[in-house]
């Protein structure tokens, strides 16, 4: 028997990392028909304009996705929902002082996903964010992604949830991020998970733990159950149980288990890196910003004043100048085109250089020169954006085998 196709809806696009992970698992099963793409306050739109050209065959809609109207979502067959929805307000390339969390600018587009899915009703969502979201605001831990998990609950869903270290898993680059995987409740899996315990289903048998698997202890007892209110606002008022890396919420009633993964040998920096004879010039460093990283990447103490006058020493270890070949690369960021503490810089046949476009982009797995639709600087940003598209292509693998045997 054929599979029927997953229609799929890509929220905050990108570059397209989660069309790019599905189709490599099945193109035939899950088929993007429609994908939303806009940077606010921005004339220049260079992420759609780079999905919009790999991906023509779908409706790509470049505007603000609350402007998108409700009858977009009604008049069309939705079977899946995926995104990497904002994270700018959780991400750890700000610091916690300026975490704005859900009530932030960018934090309330959740509820753009809630609007889709309370709409078009599509059978999976799948969702990406920084493992901080578990964590904020930093003055109530786990508020946030307990709201999210109580509108999932009134809107028929259950949750599995798990925070993934791309390197820990076999891929190139140290990128930890939390994957949100919701399904009805009156669908076939959520019904085959029915009589199946919680812990069950988080150390061996959900779908986070058959793709990507984890020791069988608790790691420091962090283990925690509760209770969602059916109201929002009661959560966000009152909830105070800890969130841990690992979860699953059915029925308003949620445990999670802070978990340790099986560990699998990682690709390394080294082995992404393009041959050397084919690296510009350019990439290579100058002695003055040679000098510069030399600064940025080694120990220093600095006398500071705090807004309100409050002088401070502001301190900081050194860090290796170069980044390691034999291990996988650090978490890319946006301002991975500037030269500061944070950006890769390795060291090849006694010279030192930037990494190029195309390594970025396979430090995310994506097809080389994929962001060559724009400047370099935009490449780099938009690579600290995106995710690493090896861990959709495999959560996508499973997908595809519930898809197969929907009564097993």
């Amino acid at each position: 028997m054929t599979t029927k196709p997953l229609h799929i809806f890509e929220m905050f696009a990108g570059v397209g990392g989660f069309r790019v992970g599905l189709e490599r698992a099945d193109e035939n099963l899950f088929q993007t028909k429609w994908a939303n793409q806009w940077e606010p306050s921005k004339k220049a739109q260079e992420a759609f304009d780079c999905y919009d050209a790999r991906f023509p065959d779908s409706l790509n809609l470049n505007e603000d996705i609350s402007e998108v109207p409700d009858s977009f979502y009604t008049d069309k067959e939705i079977d899946m929902i995926v995104g990497g929805f904002p994270c700018q307000d959780y991400s750890v390339a700000r610091s916690l002082s300026g975490e704005l969390g859900i009530q932030g600018k960018k934090g309330v587009l959740f509820w753009e996903i809630v609007r889709a899915i309370e709409l078009s009703n599509p059978k999976y969502v799948l969702l990406e964010n920084v493992d901080r979201l578990l964590k904020s605001p930093s003055t109530q831990r786990g508020r946030d992604f307990s709201i999210m998990l109580g509108a999932f609950n009134n809107l028929g869903y259950s949750v599995q949830w798990r925070v993934i270290n791309a390197a820990e898993y076999g891929f190139a680059q140290r990128r930890r991020r939390v994957f949100i995987f919701a399904y009805r409740n009156d669908d076939n899996y959520s019904k085959k998970l029915a009589e199946d315990l919680d812990e069950n289903i988080i150390f061996s048998t959900g779908l986070f733990a058959e793709l990507f698997p984890v020791q069988t202890h608790i790691v420091k007892k962090r283990h925690a159950v509760g209770t969602l209110s059916d109201d929002i606002v009661d959560i966000s008022d009152s909830f105070s149980t800890p969130i841990f890396n690992t979860g699953i919420m059915r029925d308003g009633k949620f445990t999670t288990i802070e978990t340790e993964a099986v560990y699998v040998n990682p690709t390394t920096l080294g082995e992404i890196l393009v041959p050397e004879e084919t690296v510009d010039e350019k990439y290579y460093l100058s002695p003055e910003q040679l000098e510069k990283f030399v600064y940025l990447k080694g120990p220093k103490k600095i006398k500071r004043t705090s807004a309100t006058g409050h002088e401070y020493i502001f301190s900081e270890g050194s860090m290796s100048l170069t980044d390691s070949l034999e291990k996988p690369g650090r978490t890319m960021l946006t301002s991975e085109a500037s030269i500061n503490r944070s950006t890769h810089i390795v060291e090849v046949d006694g010279r030192i250089r930037f990494l190029t476009p195309v390594e970025c982009e396979r430090l995310n797995g994506f097809p080389d020169d994929w962001t060559n639709t724009m400047h370099n600087r935009m490449r780099y940003f938009c690579m600290g954006n995106a995710l690493v598209t090896g861990v959709i292509e495999r959560l996508g693998q499973g997908i595809a085998i519930l898809e197969a045997n929907p009564k097993n």
